[in-house]
């Protein structure tokens, strides 16, 4: 059976259901080798519904949610102004975050995603766009590739107060 979802444009008063599917799809996608205490404080952190209503409050960041027609969230992602380690292109931007919940995996909801990112940015002008992603997670990896992203550096990204290196990928939108 396929589940109608609507991907939409996440407005302020999304930031609670935000923060729901960060920290879970956080949590989901490393408990298996991030230290527990570590994986605790980071969602609880990074995760918080505030840290989510600020990132809204700000004109540079935007969000897309995607929910069934009754309104669960499923899915989001998260374009920002560059974060990364190595300089990035002038006028580049930041693919910060993109999950959906296990279990919605592989319905193409990834890629609804990205594709409004990806149009999101060349409407802003951005030269590349660019996006961490922890080494190990190999399938991510293979879902970014397809979409033309290039491993361009490396940097450390913390959980906690436990070190992970993510690899720095980047796509040329010009």
């Amino acid at each position: 059976m396929t589940v109608e979802t609507i991907l939409r444009r996440a407005v302020p008063e999304d930031a609670p259901k935000l923060a729901l599917l960060g920290a879970a799809t956080f949590l989901t996608a490393f408990a298996s080798d991030h230290p527990g205490q570590a994986l605790v404080d980071h969602c609880a952190h990074e995760h918080g519904p505030q840290r989510y209503a600020d990132w809204l409050a700000r004109p540079d960041y935007a969000f897309w949610l995607i929910e069934t027609p009754l309104g669960a969230p499923l899915g989001y992602a998260m374009l920002c102004p560059p974060e990364i380690d190595i300089p990035p292109d002038g006028g580049a931007l930041e693919l910060k975050r993109i999950y959906t919940l296990p279990g919605w995996q592989s319905a193409g909801m990834g890629r609804r995603l990205m594709e409004a990112v990806i149009a999101e940015a060349r409407a802003r002008g951005a030269p590349s766009l660019y996006l961490c992603v922890y080494t190990n997670n190999l399938d991510a990896q293979r879902f970014y590739a397809r979409f033309g992203f290039e491993k361009v550096g490396q940097q450390q990204f913390m959980t906690g107060d436990v070190p992970f290196t993510d690899w720095i990928l980047r796509k040329p939108l010009r």
